[in-house]
């Protein structure tokens, strides 16, 4: 498994996560996943273009409360065997490795079901995390759900420690969650 970056031509495998039923957006699922195949339907190059955004020139965020924020800096990776197997994506706030409120982590990602358990989080973290620290970043935050075991392990095994329990603000859901900090220093 290596991270490529969004391409036209990995686009079609990517699609064809969407129509089997994964979702890059844990909180929102399917509605994502339906979103993101009609702004692929409208323009495929737009969509692809626009999960690198380096710049936050993209429009504002909706979180899942329906609130909108300012975009930070950041892009997507896809995890890639010669065929599409997830997602991961790394934010920051230019100038910091401090996040605002609003933003619950800098890294998050998400394996489709059909290629968990090979090991592809624990190395797409560990690549993304070379690129954080060429970003500037002193560390790197990131949450999971308190019963996502799998996640705990991946990154724990990537070098991260727990720093709070904690209830997500209620534009997140206000469910309680983990907070890991990785020192890239």
């Amino acid at each position: 498994m290596e991270l490529v970056w969004p391409a036209l031509q990995h686009l079609p495998s990517y699609v064809a996560a969407l129509e089997r039923g994964w979702s890059p957006d844990n909180i929102r699922g399917e509605a994502a996943a339906r979103e993101q195949l009609e702004q692929i339907a409208k323009d495929g190059a737009a969509f692809v273009g626009g999960l690198v955004d380096r710049e936050a020139n993209g429009p504002r965020v909706t979180l899942p409360d329906g609130s909108t924020v300012p975009r930070l800096p950041g892009y997507r990776r896809w995890m890639w065997d010669g065929e599409f197997c997830g997602s991961i994506g790394l934010r920051w706030q230019p100038g910091t490795s401090e996040l605002p409120p609003h933003v619950l982590g800098h890294i998050g990602y998400a394996v489709v079901p059909w290629k968990r358990g090979r090991g592809y989080a624990k190395r797409a973290l560990k690549s993304i995390l070379v690129d954080a620290r060429a970003e500037g970043l002193a560390y790197v935050e990131i949450t999971t759900d308190l019963d996502n075991v799998v996640s705990r392990r991946v990154i724990l095994a990537n070098g991260g420690v727990q720093m709070e329990r904690f209830v997500k603000p209620p534009q997140h859901g206000g469910s309680e969650s983990l907070r890991f900090r990785v020192s890239l220093g």
